[in-house]
């Protein structure tokens, strides 16, 4: 699809990074909204794995959707592991800050809490350039991205928060009410909005039989606590084996430290299981929402089994402490990384008393039109004389 875009005279530009193939699903609507603004104009800067083959070469999907791309950064050169991703960072900060000061946006839109994001947002802030961040307020204490999100809520000019939790928790960090919003969701609002694929014609696209009972798996490593990616992927697919009543459509980790080690297993896991297991590099934001609609269990420790399947009333089994901290919904049934503990959580899960009470959940991500509104809040603040001026810390309201 070509989108079509208005006239870019006097426009003032939104630089928009994107670095996964789940971000720019969720930014997907933003830049659709962006591209027909009459005041703003997007630039869109791709980095990371969508720049990475191993990791799907997911540019492939922003191209086929026509979404206009203003530069292409690859970070991704230094390998995997604790001192790589502080080189990558550092070396993002120096691509990013070029860019930046060549192109003076008026403004960074970023999304979430992920290492190169944080990189990204930095960048800007050296440059000058006012940063909005999407998602800002949560909580995840099993990933390094709990305080990336929380350095880069610091950085941000304007924040568009999922809930009003996590607003309310901004504003406690310090940030101004006036420069807080809560959206809602954009997850959210994908799947109340975007066309999902009928069953069969999931499973044709797929090239894998999902036309009967299967569970959706996806599994980061933890970037925080110590925990071993590879000691809890083996617990997982021990669990998986004895769910013989279910097939598995896995998609596999993302470009987190020991996420190419445990994408491994899974090949090799799901090579041994052809009619059992499938494994994808990437669904694309549609297939990826189709599969979830119709799975019988969505497993793994992503974001989406926490934030997304509300919105479905699908149960979900969030494993180990990579969300630990985030609001989990009646859906969400939470274990340790152990084959047992995982195993009874999916057994639960399974049981259709479950499914009736995972049916019934209610998601507090619900914000309407939040594209729209993140949307019409930046044509708003962008054009404000003195937006970008320095932050002044929030300390509340003084009697």
């Amino acid at each position: 699809m070509k989108y079509e875009r208005g006239n870019a005279m006097n426009k003032k530009t939104v630089a928009v990074v994107t670095g996964t193939r789940a971000e720019y699903g969720l930014l997907r609507p933003v830049l659709q909204k962006l591209l027909r603004s009459a005041v703003l104009e997007p630039q869109l800067l791709v980095t990371g794995a969508h720049l990475a083959a191993e990791y799907g070469g997911t540019v492939a999907e922003i191209e086929a959707d026509g979404t206009p791309i203003a530069a292409r950064i690859p970070i991704l050169k230094f390998g995997a592991g604790p001192l790589a991703t502080a080189d990558t960072v550092a070396y993002a900060i120096g691509q990013f800050s070029r860019w930046f000061w060549e192109h003076r946006p008026a403004c960074c839109l970023v999304l979430g809490d992920r290492y190169e994001i944080f990189a990204a947002a930095q960048a800007a802030a050296y440059t000058g350039v006012p940063v909005a961040h999407i998602s800002g307020g949560d909580v995840t204490l099993g990933a390094a991205d709990d305080w990336y999100r929380h350095c880069i809520t610091k950085i941000a000019h304007l924040h568009f928060p999922s809930c009003a939790e996590y607003a309310a928790r901004v504003v406690r960090m310090g940030e101004a009410p006036g420069t807080v919003f809560n959206v809602g969701g954009l997850g959210d609002e994908n799947i109340r909005r975007m066309e999902k694929l009928p069953r069969a014609q999931l499973a044709e696209s797929l090239g894998f039989d999902v036309t009967g009972p299967f569970g959706l798996v996806t599994f980061h490593p933890e970037t925080a606590g110590g925990a071993a990616p590879e000691a809890q992927m083996a617990e997982l697919l021990a669990a998986l084996e004895e769910v013989g009543e279910l097939k598995w459509l896995i998609t596999k980790a993302n470009a987190d430290a020991g996420g190419s080690r445990i994408n491994a297993m899974l090949d090799d896991w799901a090579a041994a299981r052809p009619e059992r297991a499938a494994v994808f590099a990437s669904l694309g934001v549609k297939r990826y929402l189709s599969a979830m609609q119709c799975a019988a269990v969505v497993a793994g420790n992503s974001s989406s089994g926490v934030v997304e399947t509300p919105t479905f009333g699908v149960p979900a089994v969030n494993i180990g402490q990579r969300q630990a901290g985030r609001i989990v919904c009646g859906n969400v049934l939470c274990c340790p990384a152990e084959k047992e503990a995982i195993l009874a959580a999916l057994r639960t899960a399974l049981t259709p008393a479950f499914a009736q009470k995972a049916h019934a959940a209610v998601s507090p991500y619900n914000g309407g039109d939040t594209s729209g509104r993140i949307v019409r809040v930046l044509e708003e603040k962008l054009l404000e004389p003195g937006f970008g001026a320095p932050k002044v810390f929030y300390d509340g309201e003084r009697g």
